[in-house]
């Protein structure tokens, strides 16, 4: 049956939002419960990771970066990760480990967060020791305390 859905690259980026007080924000995911996470999403064929970053900045969080006079900051850094059997089935054939790109963000303390309801549902800024505890991934809990 065909079907007009492509299956994603195996290369991703992480987004992780602080605010100046070193608090850092994780949203939940819809479909876990348990896992909490910063902004998070695949690079789509064509697109560069910096503009997957904002873009996914503003799907997943409602904050629009560019809107606001924010910058985004690139790491130059890559984690991998073996990709969860439950979300293989959205990627490429035979896609195991996923690339991800690390970048982060400060905004200000009282920005608005409008979560995408179909990704995640709810949210919550924490210190930064107890937002690494509480972040599902490794790789998202070790970004969290670099900065």
């Amino acid at each position: 049956m065909p079907t007009n859905i492509s299956l994603r690259q195996p290369y991703s980026v992480l987004v992780v939002i602080y605010n100046k007080n070193k608090d850092f924000l994780l949203i939940q995911r819809a479909d876990d419960a348990n896992f909490w996470q910063s902004v998070t999403g695949g690079i789509d064929e064509g697109e560069t990771a910096i503009t997957t970053a904002y873009r996914e900045l503003l799907e997943e969080t409602g904050i629009d970066a560019r809107a606001l006079g924010l910058v985004i900051r690139e790491h130059h850094k890559t984690n991998q990760y073996t990709i969860r059997e439950q979300w293989r089935h959205r990627y490429q054939a035979d896609a195991l480990i996923n690339t991800e790109y690390v970048f982060s963000i400060c905004v200000p303390d009282n920005t608005a967060i409008k979560l995408n309801p179909n990704e995640h549902t709810d949210f919550i800024w924490l210190p930064q020791q107890q937002a690494a505890d509480k972040a599902w991934s490794a790789s998202n809990q070790a970004e969290i305390l670099d900065l």
